[in-house]
């Protein structure tokens, strides 16, 4: 392992993020415009951001330049580290703004240092792996350049700051591709072209492209320019960060509910058959097995949560009050908060659109909300736990296990079952008419043991922390699979806030796995990869 390629790589990240941070901080100057120059850079929204991005950009062209010589040292091991280490960096230096306004900029004197960097570094970890869980507790409360830092993280994680690097800093040989498999997600990484560094350009021009689409829907529908770039942030990456308290659900528009479904299915699609149907190979959407699987899975959801909807309405109210909450609201309260929801059933139509939203929510793993689904039957609110674990297609900005993996892990097991009765069976597993090599199989079935073992753990370990089973169940697929909200504690009028702070490091470590897709963290804290 050459670390001092790893130190001249992370320092280069580091500079791209340092200039990147300037965006919000001029946000935040100018919302404090008002109080003139001087102090408005002593603002707490401001000058964390002047900090954080002197340090990123100063430790940065420092690092850059005294491990210069290391720019061409760089194999596959450092690109893991490259990753790994990458992301770990970039969310301390980019949670320091965040840090200064918790220490700062609320006016809470009792908050301890500690505890407020760890709530700083939770919030933007679950922004950069794309998860949307928040500890805010009042996000309205919170200023401009804090709002659009969230979104700016989410943004940049959706496709990934290191593909974003591959781009700006192209020539890093076998060192650019080793980062770009274990930073896109999924066990496919076509290229569009021989050069690593068009491919990711091409996906950052299609990630681009949609995003501006969607920012300008959201526009014409109502929202102010800065609500409908952070919510078109969070939608194409699959993130779930809102500038609202009540999620999605805080814009009573039917057009911009179906913006965000739009693009949250657009999102969980493989950004290479967006590219191809833009230069107008459509049928590429319909050769994909996943893509097909990913459809029947999103259309069996809605049907089955419309219908169940439609005939039993949400659970009994008093079977609903008993799903734990960290802040149990008042009777009258719940009562209220209860027909408020049951009053959006009102119609076949309104069900639908429900319906389709929080699956689409859940299955592409974004995370908005539009209504609180703990309140629904049982069998739903299993339902959308178990569909936490699919995620979207590989290729996507959604988290999850990936719908290619799950399908290759259904066909290997039904192979599995007909060689029971016919051992002299050959028969290989395939996606979309192509054999699946059994090395390929073997890598996907041990990712698929590794997910479900570390979402046992860190459920297990949760229990130590959580004093409610759903919360600790659902807290770890919601982290390792990306999603963000998840059952009763931390539900979709929720939050993590209240988790305490060991808890909350686990869930960064569960984020961190699921979004690098474990293999990529488990190799880096292989003491033998660092082995010269």
């Amino acid at each position: 392992m050459h670390k001092t390629a790893i130190a001249y790589s992370v320092g280069k990240l580091l500079q791209i993020m340092g200039l990147l941070l300037l965006v919000p901080m001029a946000i935040g100057l100018y919302d404090q415009r008002a109080a003139g120059w001087s102090a408005a850079v002593a603002h707490p929204q401001v000058y964390g951001f002047i900090l954080a991005s002197l340090l990123s950009v100063g430790l940065g062209t420092i690092a850059v330049r005294v491990f210069r010589s290391g720019r061409h040292l760089q194999g596959i091991k450092e690109g893991l580290a490259i990753v790994c280490i990458g992301w770990v960096t970039l969310t301390f230096f980019s949670c320091l703004p965040m840090y200064v306004w918790l220490m700062y900029g609320q006016g809470s004197p009792d908050y301890h240092w500690f505890a407020a960097f760890t709530d700083a570094y939770f919030e933007i970890m679950s922004g950069f792996t794309t998860t949307g869980a928040t500890i805010l507790t009042n996000i309205e409360a919170a200023p401009r350049s804090i709002l659009f830092l969230r979104a700016l993280t989410h943004w940049l994680g959706g496709m990934g700051i290191i593909t974003l690097a591959i781009v700006v800093f192209p020539g890093m040989g076998v060192t650019a591709y080793q980062m770009f498999k274990s930073e896109v997600p999924g066990p496919s990484k076509d290229k569009l072209s021989p050069r690593l560094s068009q491919t990711t350009s091409i996906l950052w021009g299609v990630y681009g492209l949609l995003t501006l689409a969607e920012v300008v829907l959201l526009w014409l529908g109502g929202m102010t320019v800065f609500d409908a770039v952070c919510h078109a942030f969070a939608t194409l990456a699959t993130g779930g960060f809102s500038t609202e308290n009540a999620s999605v659900a805080a814009y009573d528009s039917d057009f911009i509910r179906w913006v965000i479904i739009f693009f949250m299915w657009c999102a969980g699609i493989n950004f290479l058959l967006h590219f191809r149907a833009l230069r107008g190979d459509f049928k590429g959407f319909f050769r994909d097995s996943e893509f097909r699987f990913y459809n029947a899975v999103i259309v069996i959801a809605i049907v089955l949560t419309t219908v169940v909807l439609s005939i039993q309405g949400q659970k009994p109210i008093d079977e609903a009050r008993q799903s734990w909450r960290h802040e149990q609201p008042t009777e009258q309260e719940f009562a209220e908060h209860y027909q408020k929801q049951a009053a959006q059933l009102g119609s076949v139509y309104d069900t639908f659109r429900i319906a389709t939203f929080q699956t689409l929510s859940i299955v592409t793993t974004t995370g908005f909300a539009t209504a609180d689904f703990d309140l629904w039957p049982d069998v739903l609110r299993f339902g959308l736990v178990l569909l936490m674990f699919f995620g979207g297609c590989a290729g996507s900005t959604g988290g999850g296990m990936k719908m290619i993996r799950i399908l290759i892990v259904a066909r290997a097991s039904i192979n599995a079952i007909r060689k029971r009765t016919q051992p002299r069976l050959v028969v290989p597993v395939k996606t979309g008419g192509h054999v699946v090599d059994e090395l390929q199989v073997n890598s996907v079935l041990s990712f698929f043991v590794l997910f479900t073992s570390l979402f046992v753990l860190t459920a297990l370990l949760m229990t130590f922390f959580v004093p409610d089973l759903m919360t600790a169940i659902t807290c770890s697929i919601a982290t390792i699979g990306n999603i963000g909200p998840g059952l009763a504690g931390i539900g979709a009028v929720e939050h993590y806030g209240w988790i305490p702070i060991p808890g909350k490091w686990i869930l960064m470590a569960s984020m961190l796995l699921g979004r690098l897709e474990i293999f990529t963290v488990l190799v880096c804290l292989r003491p033998a990869v660092w082995r010269k």
